[in-house]
C-alpha cells in the first residue's frame, strides 16, 4: 500500500487547491481524500482509477454537481492512498470515512436503537439477555426486533423448553454462594447451573438447541417434542406427557410469533429505501428459513451526489461492513442494483465463503415481500420529514438569528460551552459541551480536571480550562502531525460560550487575547437568563421563547450536565476510595473483586464474615469485618 500527499502543507489557511502534477496520480484502485483550510477531512472516495477519478474533479465548477462543487470550493489539499485491489479500496474508504466523519459524506443514522436478543457465549453458563448498543465479539445476537417486549415474550415462551438462565451475573454468584436456586428454577425456567442441578455437556447442548430455534430451524424442535409428549403417554406417564405438552405449546406460540414469508425457508435480506435529495430512509428484513427474524430501519444524510446505483452501494456498504446479527445471507434483494455490481457481489461472497447475489425482486413472495419493506420504509421517512421539516428549519433559523444577535460574521456552526463544578473547592472540574450545526457532537466533548486552582474560585478555574483548550487548539494547528492524527482541539469554534455573567465574560476575552487569536466569545447568565458580549455594557436584548435563546440555552444546560455528572463521579470514586482504604491485605485488585461480587460498597460493610471469606483470605475477610463491625 503506498501513500501520495499533494498540496498538503503546514498552513492550508488561504491556500487554493491546486490540480496533482501529471503523472504524480497512479493509474490503478485506492482511496482519495480531500481536506480544508484546516486540514480536516470532508470527503473520502474510492476509484479503480485514480487517475481518472482525481482528473473528473478539477474541471470548471459549473460543470459539476452542487454538493460536489461546494466541496471543491471547501477543500484546498488532496491525499491519496494506493491500494492492490478495489475490495480493499472499498475496506479502507469505510474505514477513513467511519473514523474522520467527513462533513461531505453520506452519514448513516439508525431511526432508532433497536433490541436484539442475546446470548452469552463468552460466559462458562451461557445467558440469555435483552441488549442494546455495541456488541461484544463472541456472543450470538438475534434481531434486531421492533420492540424489546417482543423477546421478552418470545424468550418466556422458549425458556420452559430451553432453560437456560437469565440471572445477571451477581444474582448468580450468590445463589452460588448460598447453595439455594432462585424462582426460576423451581418453576422449571432455569436449569440451575448455578446450583449444579446440570452439568456443562447437557447445558451446552440446551443452548446449541436454542440457537438452532432461533435460527429458524423450527421444524426439528416441534418433531422432538412431539415424539417425546406421545412417548411419555403410551407409557402412562401422564404427569411427565403433560410437561412435554406444555413445552411443545411454548414453542408453537414462539413459532407463530416468527412471520412466513416464503414457502422455499430460504436465508435472504431484503431492502427497500424511500427519500429525497437531502436524506433516505432505509428498512432492511432479515429472512432466515423462510421467516423474518428481525428487521432493521436507518436514515442516510446525503451529503454527496448520489444516484440510485451509487446509493444503493453505500446502503450495502452500511449493512455488512457490521456485523449481520444473523449471518450473512445467500441472497440480497434490493430495489436498485448497486454501482459495481461484481466487486459487492465478490466482497459479500468473500465475507460468506460462498457465493452470494444481489438481486432485484421480480415475481412471487419475494416481489410481495419487497413492496412490504418498500412500504414501511415510505412510512419511516414520512415521520422523518415531519420531524426534520421542524428540527432543520428551527436549527437554521437559531444559528442565523444567533448570528445577527450578537453580531456575527456569519452563522456559528460550531459553538463551545464551558462550565465548572465543584464543592467548596473539592474535585473540581471543567466541562466542554460542542455543538455543530446546532446538533451535539458528543464525540467532541471534553472534562478538564483543574490543576492550579485553590479554594473556590470560579474565575481562575475558567481561565485555567480555556487556556488549556485554546493552548492545545494552537500546538495542534502547529504540530507535524497528519489530520487523522490530530484530536477535535484543532478545530476552532465559531461562538466560544461560557457559563455565567460578566466576570466569565472577561476572563474569557482576556485569555482569546493572550493567545492572539479571533474567536467570537459571548457569557450567559442563569438567573435571567441575559446574554453579554464584548463592548455593550448591557445584556443583548433576545427575545423569550426564540429559537436563537433557547438553543444556547441548550448548548449551556448540557455543559452543566456534563461538568456535574464528571464531579459527581469524582467525589463518588474518591468517597469509594476512602471506605476501603487502610485495610491490611486489601489491595486495588482485591477491592474491585469485593466490590463486584457483592455487589458495592454498602454490601461490603454490611457483609457477614463468612460472606467476606467467599471472596477473600481469611486473615484479609477478617480485617474488612473488623473495620466495619466495630
Amino acid at each position: 500500500m503506498t501513500k501520495v500527499r499533494q498540496a498538503a502543507g503546514e498552513d492550508l489557511v488561504g491556500a487554493r487547491l491546486v490540480r496533482p502534477t501529471a503523472g504524480t496520480v497512479p493509474d490503478g484502485p485506492g482511496v482519495y481524500h480531500f481536506k480544508d483550510a484546516h486540514g480536516r477531512i470532508i470527503y473520502v472516495g474510492k476509484a479503480k482509477s485514480l487517475k481518472s477519478r482525481l482528473s473528473s474533479y478539477f474541471g470548471h465548477l459549473a460543470l459539476l454537481a452542487p454538493r460536489t462543487a461546494q466541496m471543491m470550493s471547501a477543500a484546498r489539499a488532496v491525499d491519496w492512498i494506493s491500494v492492490d485491489t478495489e475490495v480493499e479500496a472499498l475496506l479502507l474508504e469505510y474505514s477513513l470515512i467511519q473514523r474522520h466523519q467527513p462533513r461531505f459524506n453520506i452519514r448513516y443514522r439508525d431511526d432508532k436503537s433497536y433490541p436484539f436478543l442475546a446470548l452469552t457465549l463468552i460466559d462458562e453458563w451461557p445467558r440469555a439477555m435483552v441488549v442494546r448498543g455495541k456488541k461484544k465479539q463472541g456472543n450470538r445476537y438475534f434481531g434486531p426486533f421492533g420492540h424489546a417486549y417482543a423477546i421478552r415474550e418470545t424468550l418466556d415462551l422458549l425458556l420452559r423448553t430451553f432453560p437456560i438462565r437469565t440471572c445477571s451475573d451477581n444474582k448468580f454468584n450468590r445463589h452460588a454462594r448460598l447453595g439455594r436456586p432462585c424462582l426460576l428454577f423451581h418453576i422449571e425456567k432455569c436449569a440451575g447451573p448455578c446450583v449444579g442441578e446440570v452439568v456443562a455437556e447437557d447445558y451446552s447442548k440446551m443452548t446449541a438447541d436454542l440457537i438452532r430455534f432461533l435460527e429458524g430451524d423450527t421444524d426439528e424442535m416441534v418433531t422432538r417434542l412431539q415424539r417425546e409428549m406421545e412417548t411419555a403417554a403410551a407409557d402412562l406417564n401422564f404427569e411427565l406427557a403433560a410437561r412435554w405438552r406444555d413445552r411443545l405449546s411454548s414453542v408453537e406460540k414462539a413459532v407463530e410469533k416468527q412471520q412466513m414469508v416464503d414457502e422455499r425457508r430460504e436465508d435472504f435480506d431484503i431492502i427497500g429505501t424511500c427519500g429525497d435529495e437531502l436524506e433516505v430512509a432505509v428498512q432492511v428484513f432479515f429472512v432466515r428459513k423462510g421467516k423474518v427474524l428481525g428487521r432493521r430501519g436507518f436514515i442516510i444524510d446525503k451529503a454527496e451526489d448520489l444516484n440510485d446505483s451509487q446509493l444503493m452501494s453505500r446502503v450495502l456498504e452500511m449493512m455488512y461492513h457490521e456485523e449481520n446479527p444473523l449471518g450473512s445471507p445467500k441472497r440480497v434483494y434490493v430495489p436498485e442494483l448497486p454501482e459495481n455490481l461484481d466487486l459487492y457481489t465478490s466482497w459479500l461472497s468473500d465475507q460468506r465463503g460462498s457465493q452470494v447475489a444481489i438481486l432485484v425482486a421480480q415475481r412471487g413472495h419475494k416481489r410481495t415481500l419487497a413492496a412490504t419493506v418498500q412500504r414501511n420504509a415510505e412510512d419511516s421517512f414520512t415521520r422523518h420529514r415531519l420531524k426534520r421539516a421542524s428540527d432543520h428549519n428551527s436549527r437554521a433559523r437559531a444559528l442565523n438569528d444567533l448570528a445577527e444577535y450578537l453580531n456575527l460574521s456569519e452563522a456559528p456552526l460550531r459553538i463551545e460551552c464551558y462550565d465548572m463544578s465543584h464543592i467548596s473547592g473539592q474535585d473540581y472540574v471543567g466541562s466542554m459541551v460542542v455543538m455543530e450545526d446546532g446538533l451535539p457532537r458528543k464525540k467532541h466533548y471534553r472534562h478538564f480536571r483543574l490543576r492550579n486552582v485553590e479554594g473556590n474560585n470560579d474565575f481562575a478555574a475558567m481561565e485555567e480550562v480555556l487556556t488549556r483548550r485554546l493552548e492545545n487548539y494552537l500546538a495542534e494547528m502547529n504540530s507535524e502531525k497528519s489530520t487523522s492524527e490530530r484530536e477535535s482541539f484543532a478545530y476552532p469554534p465559531g461562538l466560544l460560550l461560557v457559563d455565567g455573567g460578566k466576570g466569565q465574560l472577561g476572563v474569557a476575552a482576556k485569555v482569546v487575547a493572550n493567545l492572539g487569536l479571533d474567536i467570537p466569545v459571548a457569557a450567559l447568565a442563569k438567573e435571567f437568563e441575559e446574554v453579554f458580549i464584548l463592548g455593550r455594557r448591557a445584556p443583548v436584548s433576545i427575545p423569550r421563547g426564540s429559537e436563537a435563546l433557547y438553543l444556547l440555552q441548550r448548548i449551556r444546560d448540557e455543559s452543566h450536565r456534563f461538568a456535574v455528572s464528571y464531579h459527581r463521579k469524582l467525589r463518588g470514586k474518591r468517597m469509594t476510595k476512602s471506605a476501603l482504604d487502610d485495610i491490611a491485605g486489601l489491595g486495588p485488585v482485591r477491592k474491585q473483586r469485593l466490590i463486584k461480587e457483592l455487589g458495592g460498597v454498602r454490601a461490603v460493610q454490611a457483609a457477614s464474615l463468612e460472606d467476606l471469606e467467599q471472596v477473600l483470605p481469611r486473615q484479609v475477610a477478617v480485617a474488612v469485618h473488623e473495620k466495619f463491625s466495630g
